[in-house]
């Protein structure tokens, strides 16, 4: 019988080395996490690589800099909205989009989006606009044009109604509200803002 005491543990396997694209997933989800928990100012690219258990000069061979870096992770994480599900009514397709832009707003990459432009000066923030506009805002537009155009293919919305300022509306109130007062969507204010705006503005006058 062999005394377990003297039975030597199996030794430990090493970790494959990361290397390619899942290294690079490793390091975009490191910087997600660092905006989120430090903010823009407190992310460093040596406390990125740590949090990616990676060494700094493999960040910097991909990203030269801080702001390449998190451009790409906000890109990469942001949540897709590619489509809003059909309820045959305005009101709902509304509030239901709006519902899937304020969770992508506060998903860790929308946290880590917002923390960017709150602490950014113009200039840095500036280099982020493309993924504000590309990865959210046009999204948005797009499918509140759709929505729009449903309405009136069904006679609930005024002929006209799929207007470039119309179609700014909740993207300018939803951005306004999260970047200048700091303050979240709740149900019952997205609701408000559908209510009260949207859905007399797209009806025809008098109705």
């Amino acid at each position: 019988m062999v005394d377990s005491r003297w039975t030597a543990d199996p030794a430990p396997s090493a970790s494959p080395r990361r290397r390619g694209a899942v290294l690079e997933r490793a390091i975009l989800d490191a910087a997600l996490e660092q905006l989120s928990t430090v903010g823009w100012n407190g992310l460093t690219m040596e406390g990125v690589a740590a949090g990616a258990q990676t060494g700094k000069a493999a960040v910097y061979r991909r990203w030269p800099s801080k702001e390449d870096l998190v451009a790409d992770a906000l890109e990469a994480g942001l949540p897709s909205i590619q489509e809003v599900p059909d309820h045959g009514s305005v009101r709902e397709d509304l509030l239901g989009l709006c519902r899937l832009v304020r969770d992508a707003m506060y998903s860790r990459p929308g946290f880590a989006l917002r923390s960017v432009l709150h602490e950014c000066d113009t200039s840095t923030a500036e280099r982020f606009n493309s993924v504000i506009l590309d990865g959210l805002v046009h999204p948005t537009v797009r499918l509140i044009g759709e929505v729009i155009r449903r309405g009136i293919t069904r006679g609930e919305v005024r002929a006209g109604a799929d207007d470039a300022y119309v179609r700014d509306v909740i993207p300018a109130m939803m951005m306004y509200r999260s970047k200048v007062c700091a303050s979240e969507w709740s149900d019952l204010d997205l609701e408000q803002m559908i209510d009260r705006v949207m859905v007399p503005l797209l009806r025809t006058p008098g109705e």
